[in-house]
């Protein structure tokens, strides 16, 4: 014991004082401060949510009122007068744009029961930043992604401004299929790497400038760690840089290596400071296949491979159907361009994303046509050849006769 009580004393750095333990008293007022805190927290959060709900029943009830009486007119009358009446008796919450926003509340989020959920997360600033966004698929897939990784308003607000929707690969689905990841995220938490992955990412926190090297980015990823993993996005934890994979006898190393909690699966990233080429694909499946055999629990996905570039032709993608390989290719911007140039390109993105995947039916379905008629001419020809064998068989036969 004394021993233990010697090399104790050592370890600490001289001139230091050990903060000494709480007494009785102490722990006490440590508790109820905890549990003060906990409850403020817990009405605070009451408090908006049914301030949320209010709302949404306020402007439901406008929007009917207007719509049973088919004109227009008479919801720029009656909105003024009624926020003139509540404003002197309840104060500012109910002035004329604030009873806007709640009619546009009921009108953008229909369903009760989803502004009850949302509510628990969400707070009345978080809907004001989401009541502009025309597009219902957007909004949606900001309003659950907020619930779920419990943004701040600063943090949605700057989602919306750098375009975080557009550059997910969900984006770039039809709408039907959007839909179905929306509902599949509101119903049941589900996380899809569609919703997860996005294109390009913005490094410019990073201070890359002028020609810089692999090494460079990794480097500089490494140093503004925290950073890196808030533009990944939420559930991201790191594993390792410079993951050393064996295969007969000859090294490899990936550059990066996370792990997403909710997808249950390993994220190897691989940095490119050129354009993507067709063997970053092959380099990019011997990790993924190598992490799949050596590191993959059995609870977990198989892992998903993301290679990061500085360009990219989205035929070559295409052509190389990486998705099916579980890969993703993703442009990095150390630099960003205007809003205007950025949002032009990723529309365009969306658009020839939507066509290709729009034309993959027509494809399947000629192909699909096709098929019966290959098998058919293939098995005519088997039938033939067979005929041809057999005939010259007998005619030996004959001959030996």
């Amino acid at each position: 014991m004394a021993k233990a009580r010697k090399s104790e004393s050592r370890s600490l750095t001289p001139g230091t004082k050990r903060s000494p333990e709480p007494t009785g008293a102490g722990r006490l007022l440590d508790d109820v401060r905890r549990l003060i805190d906990e409850a403020r927290r817990q009405v605070a959060q009451a408090v908006n949510a049914g301030l949320v709900v209010l709302y949404w029943r306020i402007g439901q009830r406008i929007r009917k009122d207007i719509l049973h009486e088919k004109r227009g007119e008479y919801g720029e009358q009656i909105v003024p007068t009624l926020s003139a009446q509540l404003t002197a008796e309840y104060g500012r919450g109910f002035d004329r744009t604030n009873l806007s926003r709640m009619v546009k509340l009921a009108e953008h989020f229909p369903d009760g029961a989803i502004v009850a959920t949302l509510s628990q997360q969400l707070g009345w600033s978080h809907f004001r930043e989401l009541l502009p966004l025309d597009d219902p698929l957007k909004r949606d897939f900001y309003a659950e992604m907020c619930r779920l990784e419990r943004w701040s308003v600063r943090t949605l607000r700057r989602k919306i401004d750098y375009l975080l929707y557009e550059r997910t690969a969900v984006s770039k689905k039809p709408e039907r299929l959007i839909a179905q990841d929306l509902a599949a995220l509101r119903d049941e938490d589900r996380l899809t790497p569609d919703l997860v992955f996005r294109d390009p990412y913005f490094l410019d926190f990073l201070g890359l400038r002028g020609s810089y090297a692999e090494k460079d980015v990794e480097q500089a990823i490494l140093r503004e760690l925290e950073a890196f993993l808030l533009e990944l996005g939420t559930d991201f934890a790191f594993v390792a840089r410079q993951k050393r994979i064996t295969v007969d006898d000859e090294d490899f190393y990936l550059d990066l290596l996370f792990y997403h909690r909710r997808l249950r699966r390993l994220v190897a990233i691989d940095l490119k400071i050129g354009r993507f080429q067709a063997a970053d694909k092959g380099q990019m499946e011997l990790y993924l296949r190598w992490l799949e055999k050596h590191e993959t629990h059995p609870h977990e996905e198989p892992p998903l491979g993301l290679i990061l570039c500085a360009g990219k032709s989205e035929e070559r993608v295409e052509l190389l159907q990486l998705e099916a390989a579980g890969i993703r290719v993703a442009e990095y911007l150390t630099e960003l361009p205007p809003r205007e140039v950025l949002e032009r390109k990723l529309h365009d993105a969306i658009r020839l994303a939507r066509e290709q995947l729009a034309r993959r039916p027509e494809a399947e379905e000629r192909g699909a046509r096709l098929r019966p008629k290959k098998a058919a001419k293939k098995k005519a020809a088997k039938k033939t050849a067979k005929k041809k064998k057999n005939s010259s068989t007998k005619r030996t036969s004959r001959k030996r006769r």
